[in-house]
């Protein structure tokens, strides 16, 4: 079937909403005590947590952390699940892209997102070069990123050609989350383009997402996908989708957290959205710190010790 062909059966199946007449509320209230995002829950969220928000039909938000003090400001906030990304290696290691991030460091910078937490659950990416050679190589170093950093899921690239590790992570007792579309560890054979458009790309991209779910994932990110082929995928799927680049019908979103509050320098993601400027805000007062301290005026007696 192709796309177009399959968003013209799926059209009629929804009810619209009369002229002027807002649709109905979907999920629970927060006020509930379910909602992933506004619950009133304090234990960890769990990655049947999350199934059961899609469920209910609640959207639900992710955004990535690399630390604990970040991680706990977003925890505080309510995020209920964060994913510390091999972003890392863009974002705060000084990278030009995802593929030197080791497991070392994936490890070390889990551990600190999951001591800086108490209620999300996170999620973390398994690097370039932890999981190609096969199942047994994934499995070894999802296990250390669940024992040694507490994590409480991983997450890997790839569609069909990640079934197996996917399979076997799952049989071991491992959450996995996947990730197809543009999967920026692959940036040297596909660059950074958007994935899916065209009959024959549109259809290996719903392979892959059946891939996924068909190896036991709990959920997916869809990253760079036609919005119209993201909302396909997600009423195709009966797992989670989560979205970054991907238009608003899949079931959760996710964002680089210094794309969404301003700290990337240069130029961001058009899919991204500002929703600070933590750069500016950092820079004024740094610069502000620094003429004081060349003024004469810092320290005040407040902040002098006798």
């Amino acid at each position: 079937m192709s796309l177009q062909a399959a968003q013209n059966q799926a059209a009629p199946s929804a009810a619209s909403p009369s002229a002027g007449t807002p649709p109905p509320p979907t999920g629970p209230s927060p006020s509930s005590g379910k909602a992933l995002y506004g619950g009133k829950s304090t234990r960890r969220v769990t990655v049947h947590d999350v199934t059961a928000a899609t469920e209910r039909g609640e959207k639900w938000p992710m955004l990535t952390a690399y630390d604990a003090m970040t991680a706990s400001v977003f925890d505080e906030a309510g995020i209920p699940v964060m994913l510390v990304g091999d972003s890392m290696g863009n974002c705060h290691l000084g990278y030009e892209t995802t593929v030197p991030v080791t497991m070392d460091e994936m490890t070390l910078l889990s551990a600190a997102v999951v001591r800086g937490t108490r209620r999300a659950l996170i999620v973390a990416d398994l690097p370039f070069g932890a999981y190609q050679e096969g199942p047994v190589q994934a499995l070894r170093n999802a296990t250390r990123l669940i024992k040694d950093a507490g994590v409480g899921a991983v997450k890997l690239e790839g569609g069909e050609r990640s079934h197996e590790q996917i399979r076997l992570l799952v049989e071991a007792g491992i959450p996995v989350m996947g990730h197809i579309g543009l999967t920026p560890q692959s940036v040297n054979s596909m660059g950074y383009r958007v994935q899916g458009r065209g009959e024959e790309a549109a259809q290996q991209l719903l392979r892959d997402a059946k891939a996924v779910q068909d190896a036991g994932a709990f959920a997916v990110v869809l990253e760079l996908v036609p919005a119209e082929l993201a909302a396909e995928v997600t009423r195709t799927l009966h797992i989670p989708t989560v979205g970054i680049g991907a238009g608003p019908d899949t079931d959760a979103q996710v964002l680089v957290w210094t794309d969404m509050a301003g700290l990337t320098g240069g130029k961001v993601p058009r899919f991204s959205k500002q929703y600070a400027n933590l750069r500016q805000v950092l820079g004024d007062a740094a610069k502000t710190y620094a003429e004081e301290v060349v003024g004469g005026t810092f320290p005040q007696p407040e902040h002098t010790f006798h």
